[in-house]
Formats: structure tokens, C-alpha cells, sequence
């Protein structure tokens, strides 16, 4: 815990059997649990995630990187998280920064963190192929301008919430492949959260997953659109179904005990929220 919330790391997996155990050996042992959800995966990562003592759900078929995400942030809330990171179990990005990120939330200054990859400015040296740190840099600029926001990156897969946040972003409207990402950072902002950053090296190598230059292509359309989306909203168009105050947010029923609980609540809970999620600026 910090300051008595409950910290909870999320790993989205997908064939990670090869990186999960070195993943889940430098996660620090302030985290009070961590969740993976495999989505699908043809080897092991299910038994080894359960082995290594993991609170594990497997989907039965592969709903993507966007559906497992939301399978993620909905069984952390149910489990009582105050703090949600994500953290890809293929050991591109360290745990060790788990606390600082975590630390962003807990302060109450910032409701989402993002471990960047490029303030440090070695993500290159940290085996980011050039193609991807180019495209990286110029959809962040077009996103900046679009958005009006100075994010060094909005494409890190290294991300924390705050609970409010994922209970209050209507992420089911949000695509369940790799633009959701995007689209939940642009929700973020669109709805007026704060949001930090803290520079995160990055270790592309062989077993580390990366999508394919053909759906990175698509992923940038994506981006793209999601921006535009914002802006078009900003200047008085009707929102698209993801940046709508009414869209449809994660159903949480309360029938889980809070990480590091031993007995949960009796009976179930309803927490989704009736408040509007409407602009906070």
C-alpha cells in the first residue's frame, strides 16, 4: 500500500510464458496484487502464472490487446484497487518503476502516470527500431497539436490509474485491439484528468512482444483518429461514441475481497457510477 491504498498491477498477457517469471520477479513488493489475464495464449503462461501464485484468468479465446485490458481494469476494481499499473509481462519495461508511478496517484496531484520511453532519450539504445521511434515522434507531435497537451509520448504500454479514472472513462466504448490505448489517453484528457510522466527505459529484444509494421499502420490511423475526434468534439461537433459522457463504462460488481484481504464483502455491490463524466476543466 501507499498512504493506505491498495496498489494493483495488471498484466495483459499473450504467449508471455517465456518473459512472465523474470516480469514478475522485479515487481517490488509494495504491490498488494497482481492480476494477468491471458488472452488466449497457445503455451503455458496460464500454468506458470498460477504456479508463481498470481490471481489468473484466461479467456478462452483471444479478444485482443483492448479486450484484455478491460477484463484487467474491471477485475482490479472488483478487487478493491485503489491504484491500478499495467505492466506487459514481456519484460519490455522494468517493474522496478512500479512505486514511482504509483507514488503520481497516491500524491493526489496526477490520476493517471505513463512511464515514457523517450524523456530519457534512449530508446533507441534500448533497441526501439528506427521506423517506430520516427512514427512515435511524429503521431506525439500531431497529438499534441490536436490535443493541446506536451506528452513526450502518448504510446507507452506502462501506465497507471487511479481508480476514479477507470471508473469514471467510458472504456467499453473503446476498440478492443491496440488503439485502445490511444483512445483511453485521449479520454483522459477529453475529461479533463491529470496526467504525469516518468522516464522508463525500454528492452526490445527477441521474446518482447511488438505488432507487426502492417498493424502499426493501422494503429496510427487509429491515433490519428482518435485526436481529431477530441478536436472536432472541442469545436462543437457531436462526440464519437468513446468521448461520449454517457457511453458505456466498465460494469463492477463487488463480490471479490480487497487486495490483501482475506474475506470479501458479503453480498454484491454495484460500483459502477451514475456521475456524469462529463469535462472536469
Amino acid at each position: 500500500m501507499i498512504s493506505g491504498k491498495n496498489i494493483v498491477v495488471v498484466m495483459p498477457a499473450y504467449n508471455a510464458e517465456a518473459t512472465l517469471e523474470r516480469t514478475f520477479a522485479e515487481i517490488p513488493p509494495m504491490v498488494d496484487e497482481v492480476i494477468l489475464v491471458d488472452d488466449g495464449s497457445q503455451d503455458r503462461t496460464s500454468a506458470l502464472s498460477r504456479r508463481l501464485g498470481l490471481h489468473t484468468i484466461s479467456h478462452a479465446r483471444n479478444r485482443g490487446y483492448g479486450g484484455n485490458q478491460k477484463t484487467c481494469y474491471r477485475e482490479a476494481l472488483q478487487r478493491g484497487a485503489d491504484i491500478v499499473v499495467m505492466v506487459h509481462p514481456d519484460f519490455q519495461y522494468t517493474p522496478k518503476l512500479i512505486p514511482s508511478l504509483a507514488y503520481c496517484i497516491a500524491s493526489g496531484l496526477f490520476d493517471v502516470a505513463l512511464g515514457s520511453r523517450i524523456l530519457g532519450g534512449r530508446a533507441l539504445e534500448g533497441g526501439m527500431p528506427l521506423y517506430k521511434y520516427v512514427a512515435n515522434r511524429l503521431l506525439t507531435a500531431t497529438e499534441n497539436l490536436l490535443l493541446w497537451e506536451k506528452l513526450s509520448e502518448y504510446h507507452t504500454g506502462y501506465r497507471a490509474f487511479s481508480r476514479d479514472v477507470l471508473l469514471t472513462l467510458p472504456l467499453e466504448e473503446n476498440d478492443d485491439d491496440f488503439a485502445f490505448d490511444n483512445q483511453m489517453l485521449v479520454q483522459a484528457i477529453h475529461f479533463g484528468f491529470k496526467i504525469a510522466e516518468v522516464t522508463c527505459p525500454t528492452n526490445y529484444f527477441g521474446a518482447a512482444s511488438s505488432i507487426s509494421f502492417r498493424r502499426s499502420v493501422v494503429y496510427g490511423l487509429g491515433v490519428l483518429r482518435a485526436a481529431a475526434g477530441h478536436r472536432l468534439t472541442r469545436m462543437g461537433m457531436a462526440p464519437p461514441p468513446f468521448l461520449d459522457p454517457n457511453g458505456r463504462r466498465l460494469a463492477i460488481t463487488a463480490t471479490a475481497p480487497r487486495a490483501g484481504e482475506e474475506n470479501g464483502p458479503s453480498g454484491e455491490v454495484e460500483l459502477t457510477t451514475s456521475r456524469n463524466a462529463g469535462p472536469r476543466r
